[in-house]
């Protein structure tokens, strides 16, 4: 290496030869390595070499060391030796020679080495310890010696820790020999090793660095073409998800405020109809005689039937439908000029109106405004969200339907242009175009066809109401009935409450259901099996092309009396309507026959027995569907003649007319308000009955609900009950398609059955609106239920062979108290399915007892037992003396009730009430104005109800079965009525929070209430105050009406009302009056005893009273015409109670005892008096 490459390191550099080949020799920098030795990090500046050095100061210099073998000095070609004077070798001696050594000097010295080698020492240290046998065979001196012999000098060596004398060591002439020697080939050997793995590492990380770019590039044009797609796909799509998700919760909002604005106008309304009716604080002076309209409500009871007539604040005797119809007919000039002051009034009195019955919504400014109290009304995630139709009686309103956690909501979209044809006197009865509905609110989900196709749902909620949605296609409505509860059909027809069954077909549910062979036993009625078969083939009260179709039955429609054991009154049930008459229906057979028509089958009827005009022109007298009627008929009444207005007419038109194929609708069985005008309205005259007003009835009815009464006799009676599944395989079974059909003269035009069109394949929009026209206004067939004959009814002789035989004697037993205080109530708990059936008494001494019943107890002809008789004739009675009260000298606890009763209040039957299990006893006399529950197990109270500001008077609770909640119902001396909720599960009084609080609290009276009678299935609470009148509430706290007491009956002391919505009302001096529960007196009789007690059958066609005289009495209820006398007692009735089948009657006598009574209700039943 020259002198200039040892300069340009600037440090001191030990050069040794490589190998003797002439190709690495001639690369001076591939034989030499460089090691430096100086830790200086920069170089030190050169001193002249002829300046001296001080004494004590480091040299400046580098220290060239050149060694190497000769031969291997002398090996390469250009090689020469190289002369000492040539190599660039600062001696470390001065001119003076060298430098005496000073402490300061070797110790700098001494600390560099220490500084510098000083981690390194013991390291090398240990491995030539550890190596000593191998490196001294390998380590040898210039003569051949051992430079790292074993023994002491190793062991010396070892335990030094001298850095300077390791270092002396290595540097010293024989090390640098043998290292020189023995370590140059091995060494240069590794650099070159060395260089060759660097090369390959070299390539193998520009391969690898390729290999990564490549695909980091490919990686990178993987993510640019992942965000563009993101960009153009996913995120619009979110966009879109997310501007939806913002229109539905703007909607959702907007729906809430909307249906708050209609809650309110609703609770206003009530305010107003509280303060304003006669018995309100702003009541109208007697004197003034104001018009009253009323609407029938969509309440239902269990069968079905809406009954219930509510209060219509947009009625009116639509004296424009009256003008408008006037002039097309042709009514006579006096007639117009009537009918036109009439409308002009009426406009007039609606101007007056219309400050107070505005139902104008907010603006859209408001609707957009901020309200973070609505905002909570959101509960939960929207699960689903679709369009649809809201399908109400002569409504279709389109909307969005939406599904949270827990709630269902509809809002009507204003804006579509379908809803602007809607008429809009018509949407005011609508309920619904503003809806939320709780889950729990929600009872039972049924599939329903709409427009003959499976795309819509009917929901049945708590509040005994229904609503149906119509959906875009059937995936939707899957969609919406897996987001609802799990409910099913609900509970009645022996279905399991799945999802599973809401979307069942009809025919399944058909199959599914027990109800056909409820109805072989005759456990239920004829009227109710009809209402299941049309429920479950798509029928509704909703949409009026499909509402639920009843068979005419009776032909005698002329007769002043009418036989209902004749069979020759009765309608022929295996023939449709339209072949009822030979000659009529030899004429639609020709025309099955002759029919010739490529694309249209042939057909017996062009008309239907049921269509939306055939049931609004049935309910012409009755809103809503007088509205209706006008706004089918283009807002006038239609042509007198063509109007509904004689029962004996509509059925001779039936008989003779080739259009008119119409079936009943099941009004005509239950509603006798359908055949009164009594709103009055001008339905102009026919040619020869004269003006048409109220319904002309056949001359065997006297009245409308004698009428009614008859017919739902006839539809109940044997002859109908052992052919009605014929007429049931015409209207649902399998004649009502195919060759069954055909040769029943059956068959109607296509279009009116399921399945016939598809109309999402019609693409033609005019075409499409051309059928659904055809389909809406001719009549739907139900759906198909049975392929095969429906099997016939059970005789009641081949049912209950007993029914008919002698019944024993009327006295069953009689068992008597010790107390002899009156026992002044009594319940019959008497279910079989109960733990322990039983009875409970109280007397008015607050004394109760729980006395056994014996379900087992089987009546023979024997005289009547009494209690204190051997035991084992006492073991076959029908009750046992409760055990705490048997034994003169017991020790066990008395069954009383305390003494905090007011003085004021007399205890009554109606003072007191029982849970249906008999577990828990309410009364109610207090002084601190309170009821309270007892437990009878152990007489103890546990719960006490607050709630009146007067003493409580008397309790009433509403009819339930074994284990469901009920209504519990107090009247006060304060001059109101609440309403309590019993929950069955919690086995108490319950409200909204930890307390007890009131559903309802119904006001009207002005003076104490006496008594008090609620229904849960009617929806209604029926109250009488001590010089006031009866009044009529529902169960939400609305005033219906009074029910005005005949001239001189006063003082009502008793109210009972059966699930048929006949009330009857005792007054003082032993007068009777019987009421419908829309208000209509029907009957009213005084007695001559003094009624203390009354009690109703189940189906309340039988009232059983008692009185001062001792004397137990059956009456027709409809007629109040006395049926029978039980025996005399031997004091008075103060209470009675029925057993749950009706076989026994139980009376609590004023002396203390019970009397039961073996009764037979069949014995007064119109065909067993006729025919056995």
């Amino acid at each position: 290496m020259s002198d200039g490459s040892s300069q340009k390191s600037g440090e001191d550099v030990i050069q040794h030869y490589g190998s003797g080949d002439a190709a690495e020799e001639k690369k001076g920098e591939d034989s030499w390595t460089d090691v430096s030795l100086n830790d200086e990090s920069e170089p030190r500046p050169r001193t002249d070499e002829k300046d001296g050095m001080d004494r004590g100061e480091k040299p400046q210099g580098q220290i060239s060391v050149l060694s190497g073998s000769p031969m291997h000095n002398n090996t390469g070609g250009n090689s020469s030796s190289i002369p000492r004077d040539e190599l660039n070798i600062k001696s470390l001696m001065t001119a003076e020679g060298f430098p005496l050594p000073t402490p300061a000097r070797e110790s700098n010295l001494t600390q560099k080495l220490e500084a510098a080698l000083g981690s390194v020492c013991p390291l090398l240290r240990e491995i030539m310890v550890d190596f000593a046998p191998f490196l001294s065979k390998t380590l040898l001196g210039s003569h051949g010696q051992e430079l790292l012999s074993e023994g002491k000098g190793i062991t010396s060596f070892k335990h030094s820790t001298s850095v300077v004398e390791l270092v002396m060591l290595l540097c010293s002439q024989e090390w640098q020999n043998s290292l020189q020697k023995h370590a140059g080939l091995a060494f240069i050997e590794l650099i070159n090793e060395g260089r060759l793995l660097s090369h390959a590492m070299k390539d193998h990380i520009v391969r690898v660095a390729n290999e990564a770019e490549f695909i980091l590039n490919r990686m990178r044009a993987d993510d640019v073409l992942k965000h563009a797609e993101f960009e153009q796909t996913l995120c619009a799509q979110t966009v879109i998800e997310r501007k939806e998700e913002e229109k539905m919760c703007d909607h959702l909002i907007t729906a809430a405020r909307r249906r708050d604005n209609v809650i309110a106008s609703r609770v206003l309304e009530k305010t107003i109809n509280i303060i304003s009716n006669k018995h309100g604080a702003w009541g109208q002076d007697p004197g003034v005689d104001a018009p009253e309209y009323w609407r029938l409500d969509a309440w239902e009871d269990d069968a079905r039937r809406r009954k219930r007539f509510v209060h219509n604040p947009w009625g009116s005797s639509h004296p424009e439908a009256t003008l408008k119809s006037s002039h097309e007919n042709g009514a006579p000039d006096d007639a117009m000029l009537q009918a036109k002051e009439e409308f002009h009034s009426q406009l007039a009195a609606n101007r007056s109106q219309q400050p107070l019955q505005s139902n104008d919504l907010m603006d859209d400014n408001e609707l957009l405004s901020d309200d973070r109290e609505l905002d909570l009304d959101l509960v939960g995630p929207v699960n689903i969200s679709s369009k649809g139709h809201l399908i109400s009686p002569g409504v279709v309103a389109p909307g969005i339907v939406s599904i949270t956690s827990n709630e269902l909501y509809f809002e009507v979209d204003e804006d579509d242009p379908e809803f602007s044809k809607v008429d809009p006197e018509v949407l005011k009865y609508c309920d619904h175009l503003h809806g939320k509905w709780y889950f729990s609110e929600i009872r039972a989900i049924f599939s329903r066809h709409y427009l003959l196709q499976n795309v819509a749902i009917e929901i049945f909620l708590a509040s005994r109401t229904s609503v149906m949605f119509a959906f875009p296609d059937q995936a939707t409505v899957k969609k919406v009935i897996k987001a609802l509860p799990r409910v099913g059909v609900g509970i009645k027809y022996g279905i399991p409450q799945t999802r599973r069954a809401s979307m069942m077909s009809p025919r399944q549910l058909m199959r599914a259901s027990n109800m056909t062979q409820k109805w072989q036993r005759r456990e239920i009625s004829n009227f109710e099996y009809l209402m299941f078969l049309n429920t479950i083939a798509g029928r509704t009260y909703n949409d009026l092309n499909q509402y639920p179709v009843f068979p005419w039955i009776l032909t005698n429609y002329d007769s002043k009396e009418l036989d209902l054991g004749l069979s020759s009154n009765y309608r022929d049930l295996s023939k449709p309507a339209g072949a009822l008459n030979p000659s009529r229906r030899a004429y639609f057979e020709e025309r099955y026959n002759s029919w010739e028509h490529e694309s249209i089958p042939p057909f017996h009827y062009g008309s239907h027995y049921s269509t939306a005009a055939f049931t609004l022109n049935w309910l012409l007298r009755l809103e809503p569907f007088t509205t209706m009627f006008l706004a089918l008929q283009s807002g006038k009444f239609d042509h007198p003649n063509r109007l509904f207005s004689s029962i004996s007419m509509a059925w001779k038109n039936c008989q003779r007319d080739t259009s008119d194929v119409k079936e009943l609708i099941p009004e005509l069985f239950y509603l006798p308000e359908m055949f009164t005008n009594a709103h009055q309205y001008k339905l102009g005259s026919q040619d020869e009955t004269g003006v048409v007003d109220h319904v002309q009835l056949p001359t065997w009815a006297s009245s409308p609900d004698e009428f009614v009464r008859i017919h739902r006799m006839a539809l109940e009676s044997e002859i109908v009950s052992c052919q009605l599944h014929q007429w049931i395989d015409l209207i649902f079974g399998y004649k009502q398609k195919g060759p069954e059909a055909i040769r029943a003269t059956n068959v109607f035009y296509y279009l009116t059955y399921e399945g016939s069109v598809d109309l999402d394949a019609v693409n033609d929009h005019i075409m499409l609106e051309a059928i659904e026209n055809q389909i809406r206004s001719f009549g739907q067939t139900p759906s198909q239920l049975l392929m095969e004959p429906h099997p016939p009814r059970s005789s009641a002789m081949h049912l209950t062979p007993m029914m008919f035989s002698t019944v024993p004697d009327d006295v069953c037993m009689v068992m008597k108290f010790l107390s002899n205080s009156p026992i002044c109530h009594i319940s019959a708990n008497s279910y079989p399915q109960l733990p322990q059936p039983s009875v409970v008494t109280v007397t008015a001494s607050q004394n109760f007892a729980v006395n056994k019943w014996n379900s087992n107890y089987s009546a023979s002809m024997h005289s009547p037992s009494f209690a204190e008789s051997t035991p084992s004739i006492a073991a076959n009675l029908p009750l046992i003396m409760d055990p705490v009260l048997a034994q003169v000298n017991n020790h066990m606890p008395k069954r009383h009730l305390g003494d905090n009763f007011s003085q004021k209040v007399k205890m009554r039957a109606n003072c007191f009430v029982t849970t249906v299990d008999s577990k828990f006893l309410i009364a109610c006399g207090f002084w601190d104005h309170s009821f309270r529950v007892f437990s009878t197990e152990s007489a103890k109270i546990v719960q006490i109800v607050f709630g009146h500001f007067g003493v409580i008077t008397c309790l009433g609770r509403s009819e339930c079965n074994i284990t469901s909640d009920c209504y519990v119902a107090s009247g006060s001396a304060d001059c109101t009525v609440l309403l309590w909720h019993w929950n069955a599960r919690c086995q108490a009084i319950v409200g909204d929070g930890d307390h007890p609080t009131p559903r309802a609290t119904l006001t009207g009276h002005d003076s104490p209430v006496t008594a008090l009678v609620i229904s849960a299935e009617l929806g209604l609470v029926v109250s009488s105050s001590e010089y006031g009148p009866v009044l009529v509430h529902t169960t939400f706290g609305d005033l219906l009406r009074t029910l005005e007491a005949p001239n001189g009956y006063r003082g009502p002391e008793n109210v009972i009302m059966s699930r048929e919505g006949i009330v009857v009302v005792g007054y003082e001096k032993g007068n009777i009056a019987a009421f419908t529960m829309n208000g209509r007196r029907l009957r009213h009789h005084s007695h001559h005893d003094t009624i203390q007690c009354m009690l109703l059958s189940r189906d309340g066609e039988y009232l059983i009273t008692g009185g001062d005289k001792g004397i137990v009495e059956v009456w027709r209820t409809f007629s109040l015409a006395l049926l029978y006398a039980f025996p005399a007692c031997d004091s008075a009735v103060k209470s009675i109670a029925l057993s749950h089948d009706h076989r026994f009657l139980l009376t609590g006598l004023a002396t203390g005892s019970i009397v039961v009574f073996h009764i037979d209700f069949n014995r007064w039943h119109h065909e067993f008096q006729h025919r056995y």
